[in-house]
């Protein structure tokens, strides 16, 4: 069960990678929207905005979500609503979802906005690219920009050939799914995919941003942990490049955080019972300083509505 709950925070490293590098992520995935952007301009995440017509939506899964404030080559703005989906099952209400945002963006900002939906679960039957409805006087008929980080396995020598950045994300993240309940091989491609960032004439920052999302997804268990770490310290040492001097920070940080959780769910579950399961995937999305506040808040809570509450306000405050 330890397991799944690490896999469960996809969302995290997600978003931080989709923001470092969104230019990049956009030619990547949807090069004809790419093309239609001035980016000599400034664009911005429109954090704010996106939880006001999110804020309705129903409490449980986390999705990597942003909306995006860009510029078209002729002039005036465009906002992309980029959705990433990182659950490992199909969801009927997907596509609906898809279309409520969409229309709560125009009926909320009165801004037309272009949907694009990453797909990161391991259906390959499930590709949702429209939402509609057809009656004898009304129709509709809303189509999204979807893509499917598994039609990439047959792309291996693409993706490693790349200079997109987004290619080693995509690379890491099917490598993760790929090495499920094979640790040894995960721990080879984690030690491969990071060593590559070395080799490739990166930037000092681009390796570390890289490095925090093939770390964070590519979780090893903590013998083969310890173990990877010895082996790379050594390749540092080896070519004199100590570029990643933030891994036992950030192992430490995750460190933290899961005791934190591991803390909290104690105390919960012997004020409140057992939890339901959209409730332990909003805590383990909670940071090291939330899980401390709600280790302080859960003093005061005598219902699960006490706990919903309280992460429906916490939540929707620190995206």
């Amino acid at each position: 069960m330890a397991k799944k709950t690490k896999r469960a925070d996809f969302d995290s490293p997600w978003k931080e990678v989709l923001e470092a590098y969104f230019p990049q992520a956009m030619e990547f995935f949807f090069p004809q929207t790419f093309a239609l952007i001035d980016w000599k301009r400034p664009y911005v995440f429109l954090d704010k905005e996106f939880q006001q017509i999110s804020r309705k939506s129903k409490q449980g899964k986390r999705y990597a979500d942003k909306l995006v404030k860009v510029y078209h080559i002729q002039g005036g703005e465009i906002w992309l609503l980029v959705h990433i989906e990182i659950q490992a099952q199909k969801e009927d209400e997907f596509p609906e979802r898809m279309f409520t945002y969409n229309f709560r963006i125009f009926d909320q900002y009165h801004h037309s906005a272009i949907s694009l939906a990453i797909l990161c679960d391991e259906n390959r039957k499930w590709r949702p690219q429209t939402y509609s409805y057809n009656y004898p006087d009304t129709e509709l008929n809303f189509r999204f920009g979807s893509v499917k980080l598994l039609d990439y396995d047959n792309r291996l020598a693409e993706l490693e050939a790349s200079n997109n950045f987004f290619a080693l994300v995509v690379l890491a993240h099917l490598k993760t799914q790929q090495t499920n309940r094979k640790p040894q091989e995960r721990k080879a491609w984690k030690f491969s995919l990071i060593r590559r960032l070395y080799e490739s004439g990166l930037q000092e920052q681009d390796i570390r941003n890289l490095y925090r999302f093939i770390d964070w997804v590519m979780i090893l268990p903590k013998a083969l942990e310890t173990q990877f770490w010895q082996e790379f310290k050594q390749f540092e040492q080896e070519r004199s490049m100590t570029y990643i001097t933030t891994g036992e920070r950030i192992g430490y940080e995750r460190g933290q955080q899961e005791l934190g959780q591991s803390l909290v769910l104690r105390q919960l579950k012997k004020r409140l019972g057992e939890l339901p399961e959209s409730v332990l995937t909003n805590i383990q999305a909670l940071s090291v300083t939330q899980l401390e506040a709600l280790g302080e808040a859960l003093l005061d809570f005598t219902t699960i509505e006490d706990l919903h509450n309280w992460l429906q306000r916490n939540l929707a405050t620190d995206d």
